[in-house]
Formats: structure tokens, C-alpha cells, sequence
């Protein structure tokens, strides 16, 4: 099945460096002693192992004590390599019978040629085989290459008729089915946006919670934080004019964006509150809210942009400068309509119902 998976690899488009941890095939020789005729030359099988154990793997079999080493030689025999690195240069080695005459292996034992045992490796105490590859070409991130594997893997069908299960996050609990575990990078990746992802939901709650607190109001947060997906205007066409990705240090910038985008709007929001305690009329207050405060928001998203510009080529950190510079920017200009435009929807909606 491991095979069946490596050719797929091999056939998808933007993975390259498929292997496999899977040994090729390596022969083995066994030797066994034929005991009847060892027998008859007097020789023992233990003889024959001591000769071939010497011969391949060496014995130490004495010291010389020589006049000018201060402490004795160790004596190691064993056969030199051109003469043991083989299975008829083996056979040739002769073994004293008990009639005085020298017996070749070649007489003496039987060699029976087979395969040497694959290693079988383990994770979490159950049996694997490691299928690997990498990604390159015009789409580096491993999603789009593991959509198209996965849809391939799916169709493979094997001898017993069931379809392989594909793990992403968990592994499989039982090992009673071949199963196909994705590991590796793809791993973190899946990971660190699936945590980045329930950070940023916690994150939208607390500041809805926050805003509720203020306003008293439950429906005023949402118009205050519709901005937020507006900075997605600015972040994704920036990745692509940059030539970037989006990593995760672009979904980190685009969560700490996502404060500063509500604290503009809180700036609107709290400003057409104290108007119309004032007693301007609601299209008058939304329209000096725009106005009157787009220059502290503009002046917010100029100290961002200045300060994520020093990280915006670093390998690493560039995807949150880009988040950082044109989702402030986006929201900036965006939010500055939006927001008093939803607010002044709204506003105008409460008080209709309100006369009905």
C-alpha cells in the first residue's frame, strides 16, 4: 500500500524528493553444515562456525610482546577483505579433517540464498511506513499539493475492498486497517492555523464582550466590528502584489490588526454617541464623526505602517507587516464610511421600529 502511495506522490504535480523509508531488497546467505559429511572429515559443526566467525568478523588470539612497545600487541586474525567478500571465496577456506587432509567449506555446508528482514518502524507504539516529499514550483504551501494527493489516495483501492481512511490531526486508533496518517510539515502547518484560528474567535468574543460592557448595547458592537473583514481588502492583494504568501505570521498580524481596526471604530462610535447627547440630528452627527476623526485614525494606521516597515523584507516576519501595514490602511479608509453608515442604518431603523 506504502508502494501504491509513493507512486501517487510521484505522479502529483509540486512534489518533488519522494522517498520512502522502506529498505530495498538486500540479499542473505545462509550456510548450514551438512553434519553427515562434516561427520565423516571428523570435523565439528562448532569448527566450522569458529572458522567462518574468524574469517569474517576476526579473533583475537594472543599477544605479542615486542622490545620496544611498553605494553603487548593484541594479535587479530582474520582473512583480508578481498578474500572474504564473497560467498565462493567463503567455500574456499579449508578445515583440517581428523585423517590429516584439508576439507573445503565448499563440502561442508550448504548455502541457501533469501532476503534479509525489512526494518519496521514504530510511532506511538504502531507500526508505520514513512511515505515523504516536498513542495516546489509556483505553489510552495503544502495545501494545495495535499487537496490534490488526498483526492488521489482516496480512489487507490486495496486487495480487501475497503477505502483507506485519511487521518490530518489524530491517528487512527486501531491498527486492524490500513489507515493514512499526514505528518510533517503539513502537520504544524494545520495545526498552527487551526490554533491561530480559535485565538482569533476567543479574540472577537472578548472585544464583543468589551464593547457590550461600554455601549450597553448589543447590536451597536456588531457595526463596530464589521471593519474587521474589511482589512482582508487590503491584506490579500498585498501578499499578491509582494509576492508573498499567506504564512502565519500573516494570520498573527491580522489578528492584532483586528484591535486596532475596533479601536477606530469605537473612536466613531463614541463620538456620534456624544453628539447626539448634544442634540445634533443623527445624519449630521455620522457625518462629523467621519470627519472630525479621521485624523487621529489616519495617524494610528501612519505609526503602524512606519513601524511594521522595518520587518517588511525579513524572510520570517514579513507576512505580519504586510497584514499589519495594508489592513490598517484598508480598514482605515474603509471603516471611516462603513462604520457611520451602519450606524446611521441602524440607528434610523431602531427609531422606525420604535414609532410602530
Amino acid at each position: 500500500m506504502a508502494e501504491d502511495v509513493l507512486k501517487t506522490f510521484e505522479n502529483t504535480p509540486g512534489v518533488v524528493d519522494v522517498d520512502w523509508y522502506v529498505e530495498d531488497k538486500q540479499p542473505k546467505y545462509t550456510l548450514s553444515v551438512d553434519k553427515e559429511k562434516a561427520a565423516l572429515s571428523g570435523i565439528s559443526t562448532g569448527e566450522v562456525a569458529s572458522a567462518l566467525k574468524v574469517a569474517l568478523g576476526g579473533k583475537k588470539v594472543g599477544l605479542a610482546h615486542l622490545p620496544r612497545e611498553r605494553e603487548d600487541v593484541p594479535i587479530f586474525l582474520q582473512l583480508p577483505r578481498p578474500e572474504r567478500s564473497s560467498i565462493p571465496d567463503l567455500q574456499e577456506i579449508s578445515l583440517p579433517s581428523a585423517r590429516g587432509e584439508m576439507a573445503p567449506l565448499a563440502e561442508l555446508v550448504k548455502v541457501s540464498a533469501g532476503e534479509r528482514e525489512r526494518n519496521i518502524y514504530h510511532k506511538n507504539l504502531k507500526p508505520v511506513v514513512y511515505v515523504t516529499g516536498d513542495v516546489a514550483g509556483a505553489e510552495e504551501s503544502p495545501v494545495y499539493a495535499i487537496m490534490r494527493l488526498k483526492k488521489a489516495i482516496k480512489e487507490l483501492r486495496i486487495p480487501e475492498g475497503y477505502e483507506i481512511k485519511q487521518y490530518f490531526a489524530n491517528q487512527p486508533f486501531l491498527t486492524d486497517r490500513l489507515a493514512l496518517k499526514w505528518d510533517g510539515e503539513w502537520h504544524i502547518t494545520y495545526e498552527v492555523f487551526r490554533d491561530l484560528g480559535l485565538a482569533f474567535a476567543a479574540v472577537l468574543i472578548i472585544i464583543y464582550i468589551l464593547v457590550v460592557g461600554w455601549f450597553r448595547s448589543f447590536t451597536l458592537p456588531l457595526i463596530i466590528m464589521a471593519p474587521i473583514p474589511l482589512s482582508l481588502i487590503g491584506i490579500i492583494p498585498a501578499h499578491a502584489l509582494m509576492g508573498a504568501f499567506f504564512t502565519a505570521t500573516s494570520m498573527i498580524g491580522f489578528i492584532a490588526g483586528a484591535g486596532i481596526v475596533v479601536r477606530n471604530s469605537i473612536i466613531l462610535g463614541d463620538f456620534i454617541e456624544m453628539r447626539l447627547k448634544e442634540g445634533i440630528p443623527l445624519d449630521r452627527a455620522v457625518v462629523d464623526a467621519g470627519a472630525t476623526r479621521f485624523r487621529p485614525m489616519l495617524l494610528t494606521a501612519m505609526a503602524v505602517t512606519v513601524g511594521a516597515s522595518v520587518i517588511l523584507f525579513d524572510p520570517i516576519f514579513q507576512g505580519l507587516a504586510i497584514s499589519l501595514m495594508a489592513g490598517e490602511v484598508a480598514s482605515t479608509l474603509f471603516s471611516r464610511m462603513v462604520v457611520p453608515i451602519l450606524y446611521y442604518l441602524g440607528k434610523r431603523g431602531w427609531k422606525d421600529r420604535n414609532k410602530r
